[in-house]
């Protein structure tokens, strides 16, 4: 079994609330070397292949990320010194990262109830690349195959609700660094054989150590998940028209409703589409 250090009651009590860590035995999977690596970059799909330089602040205008010159392939074969970041998403689509990623996900199902959307990235890294600051929607676990990683993660109440509503409308996953809330994050020492859950719109950041870095993330999605994004899209647009909205998990009762009212706009506008 893959995952290590699982139990079900700190999974419980900890599982999408903070952050935590666990090991792993994916080290010395035969899909993580190098020139395994440079022949999936060879032929993912470009579409789902983001990189750029590795030298970047906390706060990276998205617009302005600079990049390295090099090609997909190039920027796998020559990591170590390339300066740049990399992450290959959906790489389930390749059977072999797919057996990697259900092996893992199988021993968590039981303890996430209504798993869906299992999704499997790769990030490639050059020795001190930075990830900038910001969010995801998933439920992730993060594991360390080679070199080290310093996660930094804070708790999603650090954001106000209109950077979690913009997101949700679609504008890019990176945030501003506020450096006066660094000492209300968790900061995880990745090596290899270890992990760490990353809960759903948790900001963090990631610093590269010394040695090019391969990381496997694992990531899915849940109902539940699902309906605080929607009640997230509809704060958003109630804002937007002059409306004060009350926070996601403030009042249950209202979510549900707001959720409800989304699932039908939805289901009236594929009707729409189709006729």
């Amino acid at each position: 079994m893959p995952l290590h250090e699982l139990e079900p009651g700190r999974f419980k009590a900890d599982f999408n609330k903070r952050p935590f860590q666990i090991r792993h035995d994916l080290v010395n999977h035969p899909a993580f070397t190098l020139e395994r690596l440079v022949e999936l970059a060879r032929k993912h799909p470009a579409e789902l292949v983001e990189y750029n330089a590795g030298d970047l602040p906390l706060t990276q205008d998205p617009t302005k990320t600079p990049r390295t010159g090099l090609s997909i392939e190039e920027t796998v074969k020559r990591i170590r010194e390339a300066k740049s970041w990399m992450v290959l998403k959906r790489v389930e689509r390749d059977p072999t990262y797919k057996q990697a990623l259900d092996d893992c996900l199988d021993q968590i199902e039981p303890l996430a109830p209504g798993m869906r959307t299992r999704r499997a990235f790769i990030f490639i890294s050059s020795p001190g690349s930075v990830t900038p600051y910001h969010i995801d929607h998933e439920y992730n676990f993060l594991l360390q195959i080679q070199g080290t990683k310093t996660m930094t993660i804070f708790d999603p109440a650090v954001l106000d609700e209109q950077a979690i509503e913009r997101f949700y409308r679609g504008e890019h996953r990176n945030l501003v660094f506020d450096q006066s809330l660094q000492d209300q994050a968790q900061t995880f020492v990745l090596k290899p054989g270890e992990g760490v859950h990353v809960p759903v719109n948790a900001p963090h950041y990631v610093l590269v150590g010394p040695e090019a870095s391969v990381s496997f993330s694992i990531t899915f999605r849940t109902p539940e998940g699902d309906r605080r994004s929607a009640v997230y899209q509809v704060n958003d647009k109630l804002r937007r028209l002059g409306l004060r909205p009350r926070p996601v998990g403030r009042a249950p009762l209202v979510d549900r409703a707001k959720y409800l009212g989304y699932a039908l706009y939805e289901r009236a506008q594929k009707a729409l589409g189709r006729s």
